[in-house]
Order: C-alpha cells, then structure tokens, then sequence
C-alpha cells in the first residue's frame, strides 16, 4: 500500500503545484488543450505574453511527472488495494488501465504541445487535432476512473 499512497500523494502534490503556477494564464490550459484547430490553438498563444508561453512550455517536464505518478496511482489502487477486489473481473481491469490510458494520452498531448508551441506549425493542421483530441480523451478516461472509484465505494457499503 505504500506505492499507491506514494504515487497518489505525489500525484496530488504536483498536481496542485503545477495547478497553483499556471493558475496566471489567461486563457487558461484548458483553452489550449482543447484548441481542435491551428485558429483556436493561436488564439490561446497570443492572447499570452511571451512569458506566459515561456511558463507553459517550462511547466511540462513536470506535468509528465504527474502523469507517471497518476497513472501509477491508478494502476496501483485497482490492482494492490482492497477497493476493486471484489469487484467484477471486467470492472477491475477496466478500472486498472483507465489512468495509465489517460497518462499515455496526456504525454502525447505533451509531446504535440512541446513541438507546436516552439514555432507555429500552420502547415500541420492535423497535429493540433491529434493533440486536443488526446486531451479531450485524458479527461474522459480521468472522469471514467473516478466513476469508477465512486461506484467501488458506494458497493462496498453494500
């Protein structure tokens, strides 16, 4: 147990450092993340100022530490800790890959970021969809482990 509390503290700590440090963009991360299409991906960019693109770009080597702890978290949760063991095979496998998928998705996301974000890249219209669509995919499978974990506790006062 004390891998899952590790990651998952770890977890909570970056996420709220990183949350706390970005917290000044305006448009917030979210915004960029979900910018579907070179337009809306440079609206973001330039409604900031080069500081604030130099604090977004500085700010992802630590965001793929979070996602390793979070996915780790979540892997470690559904696989070592009591709260899945007695729920159906299928729900716990489910379960078990939701945030490693979601970290997997977040670090492509990243990866797209790191090099869109460098120069503008107009000509590859296609990467900002891929990018946004890997975001877009992180939070459901995001909200999908907490759904999870929500239904797991509420059957275990059963």
């Amino acid at each position: 147990m004390f891998a899952v509390w590790l990651s998952g503290l770890s977890a909570l700590a970056l996420l709220a450092g990183i949350a706390w440090y970005l917290a000044p963009l305006q448009p917030n991360i979210l915004a960029l993340q979900l910018a579907f299409s070179p337009r809306a991906f440079a609206e973001v960019i330039h409604a900031w100022s080069a500081a604030d693109l130099l604090r977004y770009r500085a700010h992802l080597p630590y965001d793929c530490l979070l996602l390793a702890c979070y996915g780790s978290f979540g892997y470690l949760l559904v696989s070592r800790s009591a709260l899945f063991a007695a729920q159906p095979a299928t729900l716990r496998n489910l379960a078990m890959w939701l945030l490693p998928l979601a970290a997997a998705g977040d670090a492509t996301e990243n990866a797209f970021h790191w090099w869109l974000t460098e120069v503008p890249r107009f000509d590859f219209a296609w990467a900002y969809g891929v990018a946004a669509a890997c975001a877009a995919g992180k939070w459901l499978l995001l909200l999908g482990f907490w759904l999870a974990v929500l239904y797991a506790l509420d059957r275990r006062r059963d």
